[in-house]
């Protein structure tokens, strides 16, 4: 008995639609995180990219449960001594609705080239309107 692994013609990727609108942030973003890996089809192998394409519209009306909208924050640093920035949520949902959910998606795919390639076929977009009409998404459904 020998254990399949599909080829890089044979994997199908489908494109789905996913609306934000009135989501939480962390339920959705695992959701992502498994199509974009793969793990949804019989063919999921952990070592290749066997994952579909997502397209996310109304990013900016994504919510969070409890307190955390008043309370989350993002924490970058520059490298200097002293260079800390929490951006909070708010601030973050307002300027850049898709980081929001391109960094949720981030903490859950491998920190690794496998990883950067899944991200690359995340498209985020903070209104209704996308430009992947010729693709013809399909609406994910949960």
């Amino acid at each position: 008995m020998k254990t399949y692994t599909p080829k890089e013609h044979e994997i199908d990727r489908r494109w789905w639609l996913l609306d934000a609108e009135g989501r939480t942030l962390g339920r959705m973003a695992t959701e992502i995180a498994r199509i974009l890996r793969g793990k949804h089809k019989p063919s999921f192998t952990p070592h290749l990219d066997t994952g579909d394409y997502v397209i996310v519209v109304n990013a900016s009306k994504v919510s969070l449960t409890g307190r955390k909208s008043e309370q989350k924050t993002y924490f970058t640093h520059s490298g200097y001594m002293g260079g800390e920035r929490h951006t909070p949520f708010k601030t973050m949902i307002e300027r850049h609705p898709d980081r929001v959910i391109d960094l949720a998606v981030k903490g859950m795919l491998p920190k690794n080239t496998l990883g950067r390639k899944m991200r690359e076929k995340l498209k985020i977009y903070a209104g209704a309107e996308h430009p992947h009409q010729g693709q013809v998404p399909q609406r994910v459904e949960f």
